[in-house]
């Protein structure tokens, strides 16, 4: 079909939406009714494209892979499927000559609250190429009504508001009434035996009405489209009549707000039982729905589960789906008859499981008495899991009690939700090469020694279409026409572009884009908040959540650093630059809170200096997301990835950084390991203590103190911080690295100042250097073909899933 008919039939289509939904015309409708209309439209070319996969799935009886997140962050859809679609250009003109901008259409889609970080994304970028690739996969996930939170930032302090993104947000999802699933919980659970057979009925349960919510998901320049279906929770009951006819109208509505809390926000601050209840509820309610889907989908298509370990792979992307080990053999005992043995052996034939961290407070543990509460025969369960794992472990390490105690599943009243996740998968894989080192030699050594063949590595990677192509269109551009457009298939063919590192040319469009971007993120920031920035200054970026292992604080000990200088000598030789931080906090996390209203502080404090703010600015973006990081990402000269070397697992901003021609500065930690491989040593900025150091260092002791005796700049930057910033004062701060009653400065930001510094210096030196710069971030785009998610999913699918492409 040319595109004289393509836009015909997109007239007639939209025309068709807005007298059908709207009662309108084109010339009588609203941009939100258009808007809602152009959705309308895309959702059926997906619909026509999805039965046609679907049906072929059918017909070849692929193997399935089901993904269960906690989130996904997706980002607007509409951009994104018009773009992979083909079909934008046509959108556009249509819309044009019905007197409506595409441009605008797209500011007035919400960032959905499905996510958060870099686990969200992730799972985000694998659906993405999935899809492209042609693999048959459904995400799971929960539609949560007010997301996390909206971020506002008041005289510095993080207020946390409603996400109310379904008002307009809602428009890509389509409610599945037809497919909605019961779930339980609470009560008490009987067993008896008959006949050999243990029966086990459950009474005096909650009931929760798991109601799906699909939203297809589109792949470039791909015959695929798939599903990611999001739960939402209703109550089983109507309201109570007899207490609504006595006038008690909020107690004869609370047994349906109760349920619908599951739904409600994402990740609960759990500070209190009350939010521990509902975190567990939130994760048992995914796995059991998607499960019973799951199950269900399978017997409509071979009406049996003879097969499902051969036709179905689930994997859980980290331990918040945990419980979909013990779900699944509930449902197949209790439900399907299956044996212990049996149905233990269909579980670890199917689930797989990525974890994603070090750090022991972010490997899920419940207490069992809160367990037991409200999930009663899943603790049943999970304690036979347990004991049969360590009678097992006992016939491998007879009397070694405390490598035992380490492996359970239970211990000292928890359940260990990392432990269940590794004793059941059948493959067990870290996100970089460093991360599955460490889990192997530290976190799950015990593990690993017992169990070898379940430990692997998947790199991550990013949907490059997303954060290349369709984020960075100028540099898109020169790419085609320097290497061609089968990087946009094939991301590998990236390497090819280092063939022009020499091309005086092409360095110099390089930094005609980098400036164009740079204008276009400083127009778009003024226009939302009034902040106006130095284009020409370096745009040295640290956006991601706030964290203590994140090292926002060493970020800031430098910008202290700078600003000393600045005050005792407003001359000194320090390149302008404009420092940007987005991220936010968990709601009972108030030292990460403490570290934001610092940030701010600084950069009001700044704002009152002219003569240090045409050198330096400190600027945070509030409500950080994926539409901000779009069009942040191509704008930013330089990537801080500085955790403290063995904490952080991958990171995935630091590929969409490099990919875009940003520099890194980082310590040798998760995916900055591989990127400095693939880029080479002098297009890296590396720093610090590598994490077998900072192992010996703890060993032998850590103390901050030493390295602010040795070191003046650093002990002035103490000095400002007693002082503080903008009538602000950080006290709990100095005592975090100094005076803490456990360890100070626990993520050694002290031990690595000095470092810090020093490859700061060399950036900015290097900056100074046009050419030389450019070179750089030239060799960072041709070495980020290895970052692709294309890539990850590939590995995914050919070692841990053995999943096969439909086409």
């Amino acid at each position: 079909m040319n595109q004289m008919d393509k836009c015909l039939d997109i007239r007639e289509a939209l025309e068709r939406k807005l007298s059908g939904y709207f009662a309108t015309t084109p010339d009588t409708a609203s941009e939100n009714q258009v808007y809602k209309a152009t959705i309308l439209c895309v959702k059926d070319i997906l619909t026509q494209k999805r039965y046609a996969f679907k049906e072929k799935i059918k017909k070849n009886r692929s193997k399935k892979v089901y993904y269960l997140c906690m989130e996904f962050l997706i980002g607007p859809s509409l951009r994104n499927n018009l773009r992979n679609l083909g079909i934008e250009d046509e959108f556009s003109k249509v819309l044009s000559d019905m007197g409506f901008d595409l441009e605008a259409l797209y500011e007035r889609e919400p960032d959905p609250g499905l996510g958060n970080g870099g686990l969200g994304r992730l799972a985000a970028c694998f659906m993405d190429s999935l899809t492209t690739l042609d693999y048959p996969a459904t995400g799971f996930s929960i539609c949560y009504e007010y997301g996390l939170f909206k971020q506002k930032i008041i005289d510095g302090n993080q207020v946390e508001l409603p996400d109310t993104w379904l008002r307009d947000g809602d428009g890509w999802l389509v409610p599945r009434t037809d497919k909605a699933f019961s779930v339980r919980f609470g009560g008490q659970v009987n067993e008896s035996w008959e006949s050999g057979r243990l029966t086990v009925t459950h009474e005096n349960y909650d009931e929760v009405i798991a109601v799906p919510y699909d939203m297809m998901i589109s792949g470039g320049d791909c015959m695929a489209v798939n599903n990611l279906r999001l739960w939402k929770a209703h109550n089983n009951t109507h309201v109570n009549m007899n207490l609504f006819s006595q006038g008690q109208y909020v107690k004869a509505m609370q047994e349906n707000t109760n349920a619908e809390l599951i739904s409600k926000v994402l990740y609960p601050s759990d500070d209190h039982e009350e939010g521990k209840l509902l975190r567990l509820s939130q994760q048992y309610f995914l796995v059991s729905a998607s499960l019973q889907s799951i199950i269900a989908d399978h017997l409509a298509s071979y009406g049996t589960l003879y097969n499902f370990a051969d036709k179905v792979a689930i994997h859980i992307n980290d331990t918040h789906p945990a419980l979909v080990i013990p779900e699944l053999m509930r449902i197949l005992m209790d439900v399907y008859s299956y044996s212990w043995e049996n149905a233990w052996s269909v579980v670890t034939s199917v689930v797989s499981y990525t974890n994603h961290t070090v750090l022991p407070e972010a490997l899920e543990s419940w207490n069992i008495n809160l367990f037991r509460y409200k999930l009663p025969r899943i603790f049943g369960i999970v304690e036979e899991i347990n004991r049969r794992l360590c009678a097992d472990l006992w016939n491998l390490y007879p009397g070694d009690w405390d490598r035992i105690s380490r492996m359970s599943v239970i211990g000292y009243n928890q359940v260990r939700m990392a432990n269940l996740s590794v004793a059941a998968s059948h493959t067990v894989n870290g996100v970089s090469a460093l991360h599955s080192d460490i889990l192997k030699k530290t976190v799950f050594h015990d593990y690993y020694k017992a169990m070898p063949y379940k430990f692997t590595n998947v790199t991550n990677g990013i949907a490059h279409r997303r954060w290349l192509c369709y984020s960075n269109p100028e540099l898109t551009s020169l790419l085609e026409e320097c290497i061609g457009d089968g990087f946009k298939k094939r991301p590998e063919e990236l390497s090819e572009f280092l063939k022009f590192s020499e091309d005086k040319n092409v360095l110099e469009r390089l930094d005609t884009i980098k400036s164009a971007n740079k204008l276009r993120f400083s127009k778009e920031l003024f226009a939302k908040t009034g902040v106006s920035l130095d284009v020409n200054s370096v745009f040295d970026v640290q956006v991601k959540r706030i964290h203590e292992y994140k090292r926002q604080t060493l970020n800031v000990l430098k910008i202290i650093a700078y600003y000393n200088e600045l005050i005792e000598n407003p001359n000194a030789d320090i390149t302008p630059c404009t420092f940007i931080f987005g991220g936010k906090a968990a709601p009972g996390y108030y030292l990460a809170k403490d570290i934001i209203k610092l940030i701010w502080s600084i950069g009001e404090e700044i704002e009152k200096n002219p003569r240090i703010r045409d050198i330096i600015r400190v600027v945070y973006l509030e409500d950080y997301n994926v539409s901000t990081a779009e069009i942040l990402m191509p704008a930013s000269d330089i990537s801080e990835q500085i955790s403290l070397a063995g904490k952080e697992a991958s990171g995935t901003g630091c590929m969409k950084f490099m990919i875009n021609g940003a520099l890194t500065i980082g310590t040798l930690d998760g995916a900055n390991v591989e990127m400095r491989d693939a880029v080479g040593r002098d297009n890296i900025y590396i720093f610090g203590l590598q994490s077998d150091e900072v192992d010996d260092l703890w060993k032998k002791g850590y103390d901050s103190h030493m390295y602010y005796r040795k070191s003046p700049k650093l002990a002035g930057v103490m000095d400002a911080l007693r002082t503080g910033f903008a009538g602000n004062r950080f006290s709990n701060l100095v005592n975090y690295f100094m005076y803490s009653h456990g360890v100070s400065d626990p993520y050694m930001c002290f031990a690595d100042f000095e470092s810090y510094m020093s490859a700061s210096a060399q950036i900015r030196a290097d900056y100074a250097s046009r050419p030389l710069w450019q070179k750089k971030s030239l060799a960072n785009i041709a070495g980020a073909g290895f970052f692709a998610s294309d890539r990850s999913i590939g590995e995914y699918a050919e070692n841990i899933w053995r999943i096969k492409p439909v086409n």
